[in-house]
């Protein structure tokens, strides 16, 4: 997926297990299946998950994590990833590494949400939570900047796309959402990453939200972008409500929305089926609801 991305397998999380939590090497080590693109994640037991970094530019995230979370968690209406173990470079693996409680849920599909309305709502209430947690002090987010700031990014990949996607529509909805009135209040949290892959359901309900990477402070209508990359269109009002974003929140929320998708998919075409997928409905959303 990345030209610096390590061959990690269940031997090695093993031998890393025994090394640095001997009170754990007895439990099974299990690879688990995600489309996730930073970190590769290993059942450990029934009940904890061990995540490794997959390339040097994912190192940082779980540092941060560690650092951020236990402050976030106790504010929010989900669960969210609890640290339980830090893990050190060695001779085996060159990065920090570290092992989380285990948290029950599957991912959702863009267009097979069982009850979507519910979803919305929940990711709705999580963001507006979210956004309300004491900024003072806290990082900028990495997608934190203004929207415009991601224009010659998105109109390189519109390029490097060709025939692949209608240049000339997306380039107008691009256009349209970065002009965009800016935020203007003070920078408030945002996970950053609400795509399908960073959600867990259970039940059918919200069970959790996972992979606060990119969390950090900024503009919040990043945290918009499952209106489009997750929900059908007759659940966005319900999440836009429950959010509580205005008209400017919400067109730069389907320009993150859109930028994401054609940054991502151009780079995942070939190596991520998943993502490459989820980015053309966001597309072909985004698409179909400007008419």
């Amino acid at each position: 997926m990345h030209a610096d991305e390590l061959d990690l397998d269940a031997p090695l999380v093993r031998r890393l297990i025994a090394r640095r939590f001997p009170h754990w090497s007895a439990l099974p080590v299990r690879r688990l299946a995600s489309s996730g693109t930073e970190n590769a994640m290993f059942r450990l037991g029934g009940e904890l998950v061990v995540r490794l970094p997959r390339h040097p530019g994912a190192v940082p995230d779980l540092a941060h994590e560690r650092r951020w979370l236990p402050l976030l968690g106790p504010r929010l209406p989900v669960a969210v990833p609890e640290p339980v173990g830090a893990g050190e470079p060695d001779e085996d693996f060159p990065w920090p590494w570290s092992v989380y409680r285990w948290l029950a849920g599957t991912n959702p599909v863009a267009g097979s949400v069982e009850q979507p309305e519910l979803l919305a709502e929940e990711l709705g209430l999580f963001v507006r939570a979210l956004r309300r947690v004491e900024a003072d002090g806290a990082p900028t987010g990495y997608r934190g900047g203004p929207l415009p700031e991601r224009d010659e990014p998105t109109r390189a990949a519109v390029a490097e796309l060709g025939g692949r996607v209608d240049a000339r529509a997306v380039t107008e909805l691009w256009e349209r959402a970065a002009s965009a009135p800016e935020h203007g209040g003070p920078p408030r949290w945002a996970h950053g990453d609400l795509s399908p892959g960073n959600v867990l359901v259970d039940g059918g309900r919200l069970g959790a939200v996972i992979d606060f990477g990119c969390a950090g402070v900024g503009d919040p209508a990043v945290d918009l972008m499952p209106a489009w990359n997750l929900l059908p269109a007759s659940a966005r009002g319900v999440f836009r409500e429950a959010a509580g974003a205005d008209d400017a929140e919400w067109a730069r929320g389907r320009g993150w929305a859109l930028s994401v998708a054609l940054i991502q998919l151009p780079y995942y075409w070939d190596t991520n089926p998943a993502l490459a997928e989820n980015s053309r409905h966001v597309i072909a959303e985004i698409l179909t609801e400007a008419g």
